[in-house]
């Protein structure tokens, strides 16, 4: 079998191969969608093939939606020629089950794949902008990019075109894993739109006009791996091999993710919207989407998994599941979300804080099927940082609770700079994995060595004061002589990082 619209056609050769096929009429969701596109997507790599867009097909197979989605990538343009071209807009969706099971999935909710970098699909998606039956336009396109002067200003374009074609509505939906997301990305469009009259901005900074909610979103969508590859090949699927564009994205026919996922929406939106409650999506008010944002995002998974992160590139681990092996690992990791998160967080109440650690500690890490690397979520952690860990500090002192019994979170940052040097735990060299700070850091932390006397304070304290890479400064917050402390003891020589962490995360 081959990934395609023909091949697809043969649905027996697929069903008896374990797929789930769509169940709607996929030319006419194609017609329908060029001639009133209703929703727009902005980043079409694994989290929005994983998620929002198999989110899409369950409401197009039960007949409660009828247009499909639209792509667009505005960075990596190669990525529509490979993946989407390619297949006839079509994916597999591999979904991996703690209990060893898979479900596999032909994702067929895309009508359409432009990139942006052509001038005929950029004039296409001018034409869709103008389109008064267009709700919403979602982005997955990572946190860096609202900084991004060439994105944000084609973006500005766009909502330009639909501004001068009648000012019709939209919602801008960004769905990428940071905070206050539709903030960020109002900002990056209210700065290029500053090139165009006023009338347009004040148009852009309405809600009645044009809306940016705040999302949460949370699935667990690694890179495409070699043992699903070799599974679906099994099962019949040939051309399943994935190569690298020339800007270094993986361009895969599949992806792998977890079973669990959480999408919650602040319910903003001025042209109508996608009956997504029905597919499981969580809609509410900004304050709701605010508090479970802070629970995931503070609390309950990402410091979590920022830690084992750390850790695990010191140890020299290549799964995160390989390291819920670890009993001092799953120590640390339930100290710094039960003991030390819990108390700071605020319940949002739609999702309990505790379920959701239960789920995060008992089912999700744990899971030997999900083909996650502490290198992957080590990347841009400079950036992550401030308020994985940042914010529960913040909320300590706001809530007069006294930092000094915190230690699970000061014994990560530590690891974190001893992460910096590049040498793990016994000895070896290593690449840290990609961050926009990482030149800065090292600089600042040359001649540090693992089992050599040296500046510790000198080096360190002036990063340990740092805002940027805390949120706070850490000698202000209590935590700086601590932090110092457990890097002394990290410090100390070739097998002290497991001596550190077994320390200091013993009952």
């Amino acid at each position: 079998m081959y990934l395609n619209a023909s091949e697809l056609k043969n649905s027996a050769a697929w069903e008896k191969a374990g797929f789930i096929l769509p169940r709607f009429d996929r030319e006419e969701m194609i017609r329908i969608s060029e001639s009133d596109p209703q929703w727009v997507h902005f980043g079409g790599g694994n989290l929005f093939r994983a998620f929002p867009a198999v989110l899409a097909q369950k409401l197009l197979d039960s007949g409660l939606m009828k247009t499909g989605i639209t792509v667009a990538a505005g960075y990596d343009g190669e990525m529509i020629d490979r993946v989407y071209d390619a297949h006839d807009n079509l994916s597999v969706a591999v979904t991996l089950k703690a209990d060893g099971s898979i479900e596999k999935r032909v994702v067929a909710s895309v009508a359409e794949a432009l990139r942006l970098d052509r001038q005929e699909h950029l004039e296409r998606m001018k034409e869709i902008f103008r389109s008064p039956g267009l709700k919403m336009a979602s982005f997955t396109i990572t946190e860096k990019t609202y900084s991004s002067a060439p994105y944000m200003s084609l973006a500005a374009e766009l909502l330009h075109e639909r501004y001068r074609a009648g000012a019709f509505p939209i919602a801008m939906v960004s769905m990428d894993n940071c905070s206050h997301n539709g903030d960020r990305l109002l900002r990056g469009l209210e700065d290029r739109a500053a090139v165009f009259e006023k009338d347009f901005l004040r148009w852009i900074q309405d809600p009645r006009n044009v809306s940016f909610p705040w999302t949460m979103i949370d699935k667990i969508t690694p890179r495409a791996d070699e043992g699903v590859r070799a599974m679906l090949q099994e099962a019949g699927l040939e051309d399943t091999v994935p190569s690298l564009t020339a800007r270094g994205s993986l361009a895969s026919p599949f992806v792998n993710a977890e079973e669990t996922g959480y999408l919650v929406i602040e319910d903003s939106f001025p042209a109508g919207r996608p009956p997504l409650e029905e597919a499981g999506v969580y809609f509410c008010g900004r304050d709701t989407v605010d508090k479970v944002e802070k629970m995931k995002v503070c609390t309950c998974l990402n410091p979590l998994h920022t830690a084992l992160a750390i850790f695990g590139c010191l140890l020299g681990y290549k799964r995160i599941s390989d390291e819920m092996k670890n009993p001092d690992l799953v120590r640390l990791i339930k100290k710094i979300g039960y003991d030390e998160g819990l108390p700071a967080v605020s319940d949002p109440g739609i999702i309990s804080p505790g379920t959701f650690i239960d789920e995060v500690v008992e089912r999700r890490f744990p899971n030997p099927f999900i083909p996650d690397t502490p290198q992957r979520i080590a990347a841009d952690s400079s950036q992550k940082i401030p308020i994985r860990f940042g914010e529960t500090i913040k909320a300590y002192g706001a809530k007069k609770m006294d930092t000094k019994t915190l230690t699970g979170i000061p014994l990560v940052l530590a690891a974190w700079l001893r992460y910096l040097l590049g040498i793990d735990d016994e000895g070896n060299m290593f690449s840290p994995s990609p961050d926009p700070c990482l030149e800065e850091l090292s600089r600042r932390l040359e001649g540090l060595i693992p089992g050599r006397q040296g500046p510790f304070a000198s080096k360190i304290r002036p990063i340990l004061e740092d805002k940027r890479f805390f949120g706070v400064n850490l000698y202000e917050a209590g935590l700086g002589e601590k932090t110092e402390t457990f890097f002394k003891e990290l410090m100390a020589g070739p097998g002290s990082v497991a001596a550190t962490l077994k320390r200091h995360c013993n009952p």
